[in-house]
């Protein structure tokens, strides 16, 4: 699945003119926790979120630093924390230089891109162009929807091919001490693990083998796993 299968488009955006009172206005209206910002020519030039907009003055949100704080801190670190607090245009507020993907980014990389820069929204641009943009509640949605895989009858020593197959591709799994057996459907794991970690992936693994249909856990963590 790529971005151009969950991106919301068009998308709703600012321009770095654009008032704070209305892009907070906007926010509320359309439900939104951040918004992308374009220049004239549909660019993108920056992104505004709810974070942004956390210590304004017109909520008397705005930071407060004690005497001694003002003191020690830089004169540019006061003006900064001013405009935030104070300013009435979106450019002075935004995040310049999002961080982008195309209409043909993996959504597992999406996902990676999120998580690894703490970002909950993702702009999705085509040739210099805002086309869309992919959410973290976008990605939630594409889980939710995604069609069941057939149930196509499985045979137990093919399924436990399978599964065995799998682990052995896996870094952390530790197959020299594991048991498999499958009777109709059913995997019985017998054996020992190095952690219960590991326990818990090889159940996981197993559960999402094409044909499982239950899983038997007689495993249990080798009781010198963690020792030095």
């Amino acid at each position: 699945m790529k971005a151009r299968d969950v991106m919301v488009a068009p998308v709703i955006t600012a321009k770095p003119s654009s008032s704070i009172k209305d892009v907070a206005e906007m926010m509320v209206e359309k439900r939104i926790s951040g918004l992308p910002v374009v220049d004239d020519d549909g660019k993108l030039v920056g992104m505004i979120s709810e974070g942004d907009l956390m210590h304004r003055v017109e909520a008397r949100t705005e930071r407060r630093r004690s005497w001694w704080l003002r003191l020690i801190a830089a004169d540019n670190v006061l003006a900064s924390e001013y405009i935030q607090g104070h300013s009435r245009k979106v450019g002075d507020l935004m995040k310049p230089k999002p961080i982008t993907a195309t209409p043909e980014t993996p959504v597992s990389d999406l996902a990676v891109l999120m998580e690894r820069n703490a970002i909950k929204r993702v702009p999705i641009v085509h040739d210099g162009q805002l086309v869309g943009i992919v959410s973290r509640a976008n990605l939630v949605q594409a889980i939710a929807t995604a069609p069941k895989a057939p149930e196509v009858p499985v045979s137990d020593a093919t399924i436990r091919s399978s599964l065995l197959a799998n682990l052995k591709a896996q870094p952390w799994a530790h197959t020299d001490l594991l048991t498999v057996t499958v009777s109709n459907g059913v995997v019985n794991l017998w054996g020992a693990t190095h952690s219960e970690t590991e326990r818990k992936a090889i159940q996981v693994l197993a559960e999402e083998t094409p044909g499982v249909t239950a899983v038997n856990d007689n495993m249990a963590p080798r009781p010198f796993a963690n020792e030095s």
